[in-house]
């Protein structure tokens, strides 16, 4: 049956390219002051053993561009130290391995002021330099209007992370560079966008059970379109729960669940009649995507007094597609569960069955299913791993997957190439189903 409903559900370092108006600081040890003149403000000049210290942007910079982060520099000595400040708290960057160069590891905050000091030293002195500037201010602001999972959620093993933003992006390498996932395991997992204003993310294998995720969008500062700039960043911490596994077998009529690896259950159920597609049960790997308890389901495009009309109430339904198909309750096909396929695309299963199976269900569960000739699309509902991992690999901005180790997501192998990241093995609250396939009604 199908019911006309909302479906619930349960920077990237960056290399300063074409910077302008650096600050250019020479001095001994003890040396201040100094001159400005075209935008560079210098100490110490005149003294050719110092080492050279070099800020971008300029001190009194008005409209430093976020995009182009912060970038420091020493000639004849190494750096030292590097301190940049925002609002009292430190900002993060990257020394490179001859301790020459700093650049900051994110872009910069729109309309904000930064204060940057740097020392380097060589065998004779040092040199301290200073900048203080500010950010442009931004026209338009790109966020992030919602995110799947829930933040402290606790899901199954298959479960994407499903980013939308408030308005269409131009430039998604910026913005997908600026998106940081990171697991207790490490996986190997890569960014898919699905229009222009939605990425998702999915590992190349399940998630390892029972461990921590973190998702830090790096946005504030990001140009993701002409005059467009996130402004803020953005973090999501949620937990993978026990590994749930249902295989379901509509040619022998069984569904058999694991968690953790162990068989817990092994029962007969009824999958869809078939003869026609909407009565199919779509084959392939589906997600739990919400639970119902009831959940009135009518009959697809046949109208009320029409041949082939019904509306249920089915008790203890585990939401599995947009197309409309739960794992639920069906007191009246117990005598053809485990023996012949008689729903309308629906898993009928026994009451005590249903019971259990929606109580244990957590949001992002995996639900096989084997034995139809209807492929689940991969945009249909959470189908993401029906898309064979090259092609959806080919969907990320830099057609790279991406490490979840402590390092963070920097793109690590092309999709045409092997994997060389490290690869890990009543009363529900939904989340948001993404913009893919329009929710369906439901098919007991």
């Amino acid at each position: 049956m199908r019911r006309k409903s909302t479906a619930g559900g349960w920077r990237r370092a960056r290399a300063a390219a074409g910077l302008t108006g650096a600050a250019l600081l020479l001095a001994t040890a003890c040396a201040g002051g100094g001159s400005k003149g075209d935008g560079v403000a210098a100490a110490g000049k005149e003294d050719t053993a110092a080492p050279q210290v070099t800020i971008t942007p300029a001190d009194g910079t008005g409209k430093a561009k976020p995009e182009q982060g912060i970038e420091v520099k020493a000639a004849n000595g190494t750096l030292e130290t590097v301190a940049v400040q925002l609002k009292g708290q430190d900002v993060p960057g990257v020394l490179s391995p001859d301790k020459t160069s700093w650049k900051s590891a994110w872009t910069l905050t729109p309309n904000a002021s930064y204060q940057v000091t740097a020392t380097a030293k060589n065998a004779k002195k040092s040199t301290t330099a200073n900048s203080k500037f500010k950010t442009l201010k931004a026209a338009q602001s790109l966020s992030i209007t919602s995110v799947m999972p829930n933040a402290g959620q606790r899901v199954g093993i298959g479960m994407p992370i499903v980013v939308n933003f408030n308005r269409s992006v131009t430039d998604r390498k910026a913005v997908e560079r600026s998106l940081q996932v990171v697991s207790d395991q490490p996986n190997e997992g890569a960014w898919l966008w699905n229009g222009s204003q939605q990425v998702i993310f999915r590992t190349k294998k399940y998630w390892a059970a029972n461990q921590k995720i973190a998702l830090t969008a790096h946005l504030a500062g990001v140009k993701s379109s002409s005059s467009t700039y996130g402004t803020s960043d953005f973090k999501l911490k949620f937990k993978i729960g026990d590994s749930r596994i249902s295989k379901v077998n509509t040619r022998t009529h069984r569904m058999v669940v694991y968690i953790n690896g162990k068989k817990v259950q092994n029962v007969g159920i009824s999958a869809g009649r078939g003869g026609v597609r909407k009565y199919t049960t779509t084959n392939g790997i589906h997600l739990t995507m919400e639970k119902e308890n009831p959940v009135t389901m009518i009959s697809p495009g046949i109208s009320q007094g029409q041949p082939g009309y019904y509306k249920e109430v089915v008790g203890y339904a585990v939401r599995i597609s947009n197309s409309g198909e739960y794992v639920h309750s069906a007191p009246w096909s117990v005598g053809s569960q485990g023996n012949s396929n008689v729903s309308h695309g629906c898993i009928n299963a026994s009451p005590s069955f249903a019971t259990w199976f929606y109580n244990l269900a957590q949001w992002g569960d995996i639900v096989a299913i084997t034995g139809t000739d209807r492929e689940l699309e991969w945009d249909n509902g959470y189908g993401f791993w029906q898309k064979p991992w090259k092609q959806w690999v080919k969907g990320s901005a830099f057609d790279k997957s991406v490490s979840t180790d402590a390092s963070g997501a920097m793109p690590t192998s092309p999709s045409a190439t092997p994997a060389t990241s490290p690869v890990a093995g009543a009363g529900t609250t939904p989340g948001t189903t993404p913009a893919t396939t329009p929710a369906g009604t439901p098919t007991p």
